[in-house]
């Protein structure tokens, strides 16, 4: 019975993300909890099973989320091979809760196959390897791996301005990320130069106002701060706080 239930509660939950999606959720971990007392993960029914560590995942539970998600993967992996675009997503969703636990280690194992895998499948230049090589970097700042970060971040940064150009929010996103693994080597230059970029890109497309740009203005005046360049840092300074006076009606 407690399988039937937790079956329908799956069938209920979609990939959607607008905020009554989340409350949605939100309101389904106790019923969830309740029919697991009696469940193991390997019991779920394989085509909710990801519906529900998406529950779990979204409330912090990691370790309910991490249980159902090995499962789902080896069973994946049994069914459709270890190369089946399922397989792989079922195999980053994991890595995503390692990476949420802090279980660097084993999050970087996965990301490596993934990263790996959908190469052999799609090419190197295709946006879902992209986000691979990216998540894989933030797996190695996260360690302080910081050459390792950068040589991925360098060509992610490039592929996404060639298949996005250099205004996509995505190639911004890319090459401040990039800028902030620069600023954690010390290498000052190299990240103000590219935190100038973005901040003039973002003011063109978003407008000085958007957090985004401030964002960058703020990571830019830590730099100034890092190398000791206080008179541009004091002057961006005092551009973002008459911004966020403007924007806050003060």
């Amino acid at each position: 019975m407690q399988k039937c239930i937790l079956t329908i509660i799956g069938l209920s939950i979609s990939w959607e993300f607008k905020t009554e999606d989340y409350e949605y959720r939100q309101s389904l971990l106790q019923h969830i909890t309740n029919c697991m007392i009696l469940l193991r993960p390997e019991d779920i029914n394989l085509s909710i099973a990801s519906e529900v560590a998406l529950v779990y995942d979204e409330q912090g539970q990691w370790g309910s989320a991490e249980a159902i998600e090995v499962v789902v993967m080896e069973k994946t992996k049994q069914l459709q091979g270890d190369k089946h675009p399922d397989t792989l997503t079922h195999m980053a969703n994991l890595a995503s809760t390692y990476r949420n636990q802090g279980h660097w280690k084993e999050a970087e194992a996965l990301q490596v196959v993934i990263m790996e895998k959908r190469k052999q499948l799609l090419g190197h230049e295709h946006p879902s390897i992209l986000r691979s090589m990216a998540n894989l970097a933030a797996t190695y700042r996260n360690q302080g791996h910081w050459k390792k970060a950068e040589a991925l971040q360098v060509v992610v940064m490039e592929k996404t301005k060639q298949l996005l150009g250099h205004e996509h929010p995505s190639t911004l996103a890319s090459m401040a990320n990039l800028a902030s693994t620069y600023r954690n080597q010390g290498h000052w230059k190299e990240a103000e130069a590219l935190q100038v970029v973005v901040i003039e890109k973002r003011k063109q497309v978003l407008g000085p106002e958007h957090p985004d740009t401030l964002k960058a203005m703020e990571s830019l005046i830590c730099t100034y701060r890092d190398q000791g360049h206080l008179e541009e840092m004091e002057v961006l300074e005092t551009l973002v706080k008459e911004i966020h006076k403007t924007t806050n009606g003060l």
